[in-house]
C-alpha cells in the first residue's frame, strides 16, 4: 500500500490514498495551522473506528442479522508526555435493526476486537481498548 502526503501551506497537507481518494489534514492554530482539515491523531481514531465498524457490520450480515444502522462512538485519552500516544480508547457501538440478537452482536464486536480489526489490534499495542454496545429495534 502506498499513500502520499503533500505539504500545502503552514501546517496544512493533502493526503492521497492508494485508492485515489484525497483529504485535507491541518494542525491547530496554536501550532501554525488554520484549522482547515482533520488532525492526524483524529484520523487515526477514525480509521480504527471505520475498520472495526466494517468488521461488525460484515460479520452481522454473515449471521443474517437485519442491521439498519450502526455507528461507533469513540472516546480516547492520550499520554501527557511525548510521544503523546493513545493510552485508553473506548468504542461504543449503537446498532439498530430488526430482531437483532444481542449474543450475535457481542460475538461480532468480539471478533472485530480480537481477530479482524488490524487498526484496533495495532493501536492496542499502546492503548487499553474497550468495547461495548447497545441494540435498538
Amino acid at each position: 500500500m502506498k499513500t502520499t502526503v503533500k505539504w500545502v501551506d503552514n501546517m496544512m497537507m493533502v493526503g492521497e490514498s492508494a485508492s485515489g481518494h484525497a483529504l485535507v489534514i491541518d494542525g491547530p492554530e496554536e501550532l501554525g495551522g488554520k484549522n482547515l482539515g482533520i488532525r492526524p491523531m483524529e484520523m487515526l481514531l477514525l480509521g480504527m473506528g471505520s475498520c472495526t465498524t466494517i468488521d461488525v457490520i460484515s460479520t452481522l450480515k454473515k449471521m443474517r442479522a437485519e442491521v439498519r444502522d450502526c455507528h461507533a462512538k469513540i472516546t480516547a485519552k492520550r499520554a501527557d508526555e511525548h510521544p503523546k500516544v493513545f493510552t485508553d480508547i473506548h468504542i461504543h457501538f449503537v446498532i439498530k435493526g430488526n430482531n437483532l440478537n444481542e449474543k450475535k452482536v457481542a460475538k461480532a464486536v468480539s471478533l472485530s476486537a480480537d481477530k479482524y480489526c488490524s487498526a484496533s489490534i495495532m493501536l492496542g499495542k499502546t492503548a487499553i481498548i474497550t468495547h461495548d454496545f447497545e441494540v435498538h429495534e
